[in-house]
């Protein structure tokens, strides 16, 4: 079985699924802001760029799934921006399950100068939701709560597909 899932990771398949699946993500999320007109917030945009890490691990590695730098490179990037998004939305969740004038997000989206976001694609990455607001819910669940079930989903799968790595091929 974990020699079934070591050559599932190194095809490209399994990286185009992971690329496909946070593309979907986001698309969802652009979905939410410029169809159903949801405003997000400065967590929601952070936990967009989790996301785009995922992407970017998808990428890395659809590129050379058997090569081992590329497959490496791929998982690692993949680990760590499941791992930020999950402590982003679990602080999100907190925002909202216990709202507080002391307890908030910023005001503003900080990015790095040499990269701000939502100053080149404010339609993006530009925040103007409060954080603390619960304005969507499906089977209870708010959309953080949802990311939080993504992104440990991610690191479930990441922490197996590296895992695996270990595991000698037939």
């Amino acid at each position: 079985m974990l020699s079934v899932i070591k050559q599932f990771s190194l095809s490209r398949f399994s990286w185009g699924l992971l690329l496909i699946s946070a593309v979907s993500f986001e698309v969802i999320a652009l979905y939410f802001q410029h169809i159903m007109g949801l405003k997000p917030c400065v967590m929601c945009i952070y936990e967009r760029m989790a996301m785009w890490g995922i992407v970017l691990a998808g990428l890395i590695g659809y590129i050379a799934p058997r090569w081992g730098i590329f497959r490496w490179a791929g998982l690692l990037v993949w680990l760590a921006a499941s791992f930020k998004g999950l402590m982003l939305t679990l602080q999100h969740v907190e925002f909202q399950m216990h709202p507080s004038p002391f307890f908030t997000c910023d005001v503003f989206v900080q990015f790095p100068s040499w990269a701000p976001l939502n100053k080149w694609v404010p339609a993006m990455f530009e925040a103007y939701g409060d954080c603390s607001d619960i304005v969507w819910k499906f089977l209870t669940l708010s959309m953080p709560q949802w990311l939080v079930v993504v992104f440990a989903a991610n690191i479930t799968l990441s922490a197996i597909f590296i895992l695996v790595q270990f595991v000698k091929s037939r």
